[in-house]
């Protein structure tokens, strides 16, 4: 079997070899777990409103489809942030990277935290926007810096724990506490959030000196690669799939499912998150050998769980076990999709995460903008629909990718 693209070949920004960081044991994991929380705080930052999306909108008098607003934004800015961001900032200390935009991820809760209108909230989310955009491009390949060899990919999956961990610990918590004391007070506790993880980055975090600039040329060159170009199509594909369906979700379990309180909705928006972080782990193992296969069997169980939904997620046993399989899908998308970026472009980890970012980001605000228009002309299951219907897509290239260049290889 092939891997999944070969190391480009352009010519790169000359730049003096970066200084090689402390690696001490301690001092490796305190930095992996900076870089960790700051990822936490920014994914709980970007779909708290999933779980306040009802109470925003109702605090301000807009629907459901104008709320997800707060879902787009940050998405399209960050598509655009990633590439700009990062070859703007190419030869600055990324750990004077990660510190600004912690800072200004703090900033942006704050300013929502006291938003007088709806349009302050939206822009404090293309603050969030700038900061996933920036922050993602430079920190998710930054394992390889911070620890030995042999503990490189112990610590990429840690860093990339994050990501399902936002939606266990940080967006219910959110939740529950805006249920508790208003939406503000759970936009302000993300934000002091933020600044405790800005002082931990700068007093953990080594020096890390510019390495490979990642410039123009070296983008272009990555996206003539076949491989790449299919990670791009389902990484598309299956966000679009899952934000699509998932930033309408508390909708539907008030709606459809019936749930009768807040609080329910929040131990239903838990036990998801749990499944995810078992997917994420579990996704881990295969991805790093199998990122394709990977790919299309998680796409298939989230298409499975989302088009089940309307049918039988009409009662809260039907509606949990189904959002357990959800969970569990998704949660191995973004490393199985980060895997097969990093495997194209092996000498330049942070150009590979320049385009998962990018990609990422754009389909998930695209996502949550599709299915604002439907849910506010149809219904939260029309919405879901929709979201499953997506999927079954990235199962068929993922099988189309697995028959031209996997068996075809082996022939």
């Amino acid at each position: 079997m092939t891997t999944p693209g070969s190391p480009p070949t352009t010519a790169t920004v000359p730049l003096p070899p970066p200084a090689r960081p402390d690696r001490a044991p301690l001092k490796g994991r305190l930095a992996v777990l900076a870089v960790t929380l700051g990822i936490f705080t920014i994914v709980t930052t970007e779909i708290l409103p999933v779980g306040l999306l009802t109470r925003i909108g109702a605090d301000f008098g807009i629907s459901d489809g104008t709320a997800g607003l707060m879902m787009t934004l940050p998405g399209f800015l960050a598509a655009c942030a990633a590439p700009a961001v990062t070859v703007a900032t190419a030869r600055i200390d990324r750990r004077l990277m990660l510190c600004a935009f912690i800072a200004l991820l703090a900033l942006a809760d704050f300013l929502a935290a006291a938003a007088p209108g709806y349009g302050t909230v939206l822009f404090s989310r293309v603050l969030v926007g700038v900061v996933i955009g920036g922050f993602w491009s430079i920190g998710a390949g930054l394992a390889a810096r911070l620890v030995p060899p042999e503990s490189v990919a112990r610590a990429t999956a840690v860093i990339f724990s994050a990501v399902p961990l936002g939606s266990v610990i940080g967006v219910p918590a959110g939740t529950y506490l805006g249920d508790l004391a208003g939406w503000r007070t759970a936009c302000a506790a993300v934000g002091a959030l933020a600044v405790g993880v800005l002082v931990l980055t700068a007093l953990v975090t080594p020096p890390l000196p510019a390495g490979r600039a990642t410039d123009p040329a070296l983008l272009r060159s990555l996206l003539r690669g076949t491989h790449t170009r299919f990670a791009l199509a389902m990484t598309f594909l299956a966000v679009l799939a899952h934000f699509g369906a998932y930033t309408y979700v508390t909708p539907f379990l008030e709606r459809t499912t019936h749930l009768a309180s807040a609080p329910t909705v929040t131990v239903f928006l838990l036990v998801y998150g749990v499944a995810g972080v078992a997917g994420n782990f579990a996704g881990g193992a295969l991805a790093a050998r199998r990122p394709h296969t990977l790919f299309g069997a998680a796409a298939g169980l989230l298409a499975l769980a989302t088009l089940l939904l309307p049918v039988l997620g009409r009662g809260p046993a039907g509606a949990l076990a189904l959002l357990v399989v959800w969970g569990a899908a998704y949660g191995a998308v973004p490393v199985a999709s980060q895997t097969w970026f990093a495997r194209a472009a092996p000498g330049a980890p942070e150009a590979a995460s320049v385009l998962f970012t990018a990609s990422f980001q754009a389909t998930l605000s695209l996502g949550a903008l599709a299915g604002g228009l439907v849910v506010d002309r149809a219904s939260p299951s029309a919405v879901l629909t929709l979201g499953g219907s997506t999927a079954v897509l990235v199962v068929l290239l993922a099988w189309l990718h697995r028959v031209k260049y996997v068996d075809g290889d082996r022939g």
